[in-house]
Order: C-alpha cells, then structure tokens, then sequence
C-alpha cells in the first residue's frame, strides 16, 4: 500500500492547485519574519479556530504587543477583547499570559527550538511545538492536525487512529523534504476539497493517487 504512494506527484499536484490560494493564518503570521513567539501565540489562537478569525485576532494582539515582556503587561480582559471571537477566548487570554511569564520565567523570555522544551509549555500539545518548529526555527517536523490525519488515511499513506500516531508513521514513509510543506498543503486542501464529510472527490487533483479509504460519500 504505501510503498506504491508517489509523494513527489502528490506534492506537486498540490502546490500547483494551492499556489494562488491564501497560506494557513500562522504561515502568514510566520511569513512576516519568522518570530518564534508570535508564531507560537498564532497558533495557540488557532485551536478550534477558522483561519481567518486567528488572522485578525492575532494581528489585533500583536499590535499592542509582540514580546513576552509586553504581553505579560497587558491586563487579561484586554487580551480577551483583543482576541475575540477565537474559540474559547477567556481560556486561551489566560493561556498566553501564562506562556508568556513561563517563558520569561525559565527561557529569558525566549521560545525555546526543541521538542521537548515546547511540549514542558502547559498548554502546548505536539501539533503547537511542531508547527512552532517547522515556522519559526525551519526545523524539519511533521505537524499532524485533523486534516493531515484524515487525509493521510484517506490517501492509503498511513492506517492510524489519532493524529500522534500519524505523525510517528509519516515520518516512516514521508521523503523528508516534503516534511514542513505536508501540513500547510493539507490543511488547505482539507478546507477546500477534503472535507471531513463528503469529500469534493469529482474536483480532486490528486484523485488518482488516492485510495479513498472509509470515503462513503462524495460529491
């Protein structure tokens, strides 16, 4: 099964499909200069968020402040209406006032570049200190959200049932090179096409190169 998957056909027919389409919110954020911190923040807003309300939440809060130093200034309520609507505001307001003082606390105040040191954050799970990696420090990761779970199984890449477990396999069988492009591809190809339920397999560019596993409805 996965030794028949042609990556660099996948890759490709994706990019050129994607290429006029706009970046994840926190690839956009990281485009702007690569600042471990705000990309860390971005995607904190982003859990359980639509791309476009992370967007303007995240630019809303950066303008009052870009560091932890200034971050840790700014009042809860503040950080709250700044970042509303994101899902679960009040939580997550509490989140990065608490990110931010641990990291002045234990790392001078800046993001640390390894695995493990993210996952030590509270609050930070793998897909967070991944994507951190891969967008503020170019570290070769894959960040496994909802979309590369489903679609990875869907394409016959990988049989798992959660998205860690998606992760371990991927690196198994995923060219290294494709390893930081994977997740923006498919979160926007999982927006797009590969919808969680009735996926767009009439429109699908890389229908070929899919094995539609568990798809029983489609448009």
């Amino acid at each position: 099964m996965k030794q028949n998957i042609k990556f660099d056909a996948i890759v490709n027919l994706l990019e050129g499909f994607l290429e006029k389409e706009a970046s994840p919110s926190v690839t956009q954020i990281a485009n702007i200069g690569r600042d471990p911190y705000l990309i860390l923040i971005s995607t904190l807003l982003s859990l359980r968020t639509k791309d476009e309300v992370t967007l303007k939440a995240s630019n809303r809060l950066f303008s009052f402040a870009k560091t932890p130093q200034d971050m840790i200034k700014i009042p809860i309520l503040d950080i709250e209406k700044a970042i509303y609507p994101v899902g679960f505001y009040h939580r997550k307001a509490e989140q990065i006032h608490s990110v931010s003082q641990y990291l002045l606390d234990n790392h001078q105040g800046q993001v640390p570049g390894t695995l493990e040191e993210l996952l030590a954050i509270k609050g930070v799970g793998r897909k967070t200190a991944n994507l951190v990696l891969t967008e503020g420090f170019r570290i070769q990761r894959i960040t496994v959200d909802t979309h590369v779970h489903r679609i990875s199984n869907r394409l016959g890449i990988v049989c798992t049932k959660n998205a860690t477990e998606t992760e371990f396999a991927l690196m198994k069988v995923l060219p290294k090179k494709h390893w930081i492009i994977f997740n923006e591809m498919l979160v926007r190809y999982g927006q797009m096409i590969c919808n969680p339920i009735s996926p767009k397999c009439s429109i699908c560019v890389i229908t070929k190169h899919c094995q539609r596993v568990g798809v029983t409805k489609s448009r």
